[in-house]
């Protein structure tokens, strides 16, 4: 049976010459998974007052108008254009609309998002919307839920979400990442663990181990997985050291537990910034693969 994943890579955003952030590897992963046991549908728009239910609305509205100051478009690390808009409104969608298949068919997909430095009233680390914690608001909104985990593994604190929901005792946020690198200064997750630079994969491992039944035991209703690659040895932003087989154990780990608690999990993307880029997107791939042998 097809899976159907969001994409929004349709929407190209135009970056200056040398900019470090890899466009070309959601169109590349896309491509990777094409011909397999997924079909491929646009992401569909975030309604801004979704969208509002996370974030300042003077934030929201000054983004979509092209009002932010330099400053604020500076901390988020992209020129503001149209496209970036039509990009960052479907790359919500898209987790959104992943959020749906996960409670039917107890997974769903976005090949974008997991924008997890946006906090409420700024963006920033080429993340606009945290469409991690818009999607955790809306469900709870329409009453779906009460009780939401976030599992974010990329290699960067998930410093945004963590800062949204710090103070929200029903939303438990888990950050695996590099000590020593961006954001400098950390926010507080409900449980952070920090590793030195190096790291490589049994150490990683072991530590997911330990802390997953924490997760689960929290009785999640759903999961949302931020499965950032970027924690690969060959990352150029990255400084752990993990291999495509740890990841893929990584990924499994993680998709195993939520399969066997019962709980439905949401895939966002987060980050990748191997040299050469091949390689990010294989290990993303990867990671849909995995999720597609768990549930199949």
């Amino acid at each position: 049976m097809e899976h159907r994943l969001f994409y929004c890579d349709h929407y190209a955003i135009p970056l200056p010459a040398g900019h470090k952030f890899p466009m070309a590897k959601y169109r590349m992963l896309r491509d990777l998974l094409a011909g397999g046991c997924f079909r491929f549908e646009a992401a569909p728009f975030a309604d801004p007052q979704i969208i509002e239910l996370a974030h300042d609305p003077a934030y929201v509205r000054d983004f979509l108008n092209g009002a932010l100051t330099e400053a604020a478009i500076r901390r988020i690390g992209f020129p503001w254009s149209e496209a970036l808009v039509k990009r960052t409104l479907a790359s919500v969608g898209g987790t959104l609309s992943a959020t749906c298949d996960a409670f039917d068919l107890g997974w769903g997909g976005n090949l974008a998002g997991g924008t997890h430095h946006a906090f409420r009233a700024e963006g920033s680390g080429f993340c606009v919307f945290n469409d991690i914690a818009v999607a955790i608001r809306w469900l709870r909104a329409k009453g779906r839920i009460q009780r939401a985990a976030v599992v974010d593994l990329d290699v960067h604190q998930g410093d945004g979400t963590a800062q949204i929901f710090e103070t929200d005792p029903n939303v438990l946020t888990l950050s695996l990442h590099a000590k020593s690198n961006f954001p400098f200064r950390k926010q507080r997750s409900k449980i952070d663990i920090e590793f030195e630079d190096g790291t490589r994969d049994a150490e990683f491992l072991k530590a997911l181990e330990a802390v997953l039944p924490r997760v689960f035991a929290f009785q999640p209703q759903i999961v949302f997985y931020q499965s950032g690659v970027d924690p690969l040895a060959s990352d150029t932003l990255g400084r752990l050291a993990l291999t495509h087989a740890g990841l893929q154990e990584r990924d499994c780990r993680v998709l195993a537990a939520a399969q066997s608690h019962g709980a439905p999990i949401v895939i966002t993307l987060g980050g990748g910034y191997s040299r050469p880029i091949e390689l990010t997107a294989e290990a993303h791939a990867n990671t849909f693969r995995t999720a597609s042998e768990i549930f199949s």
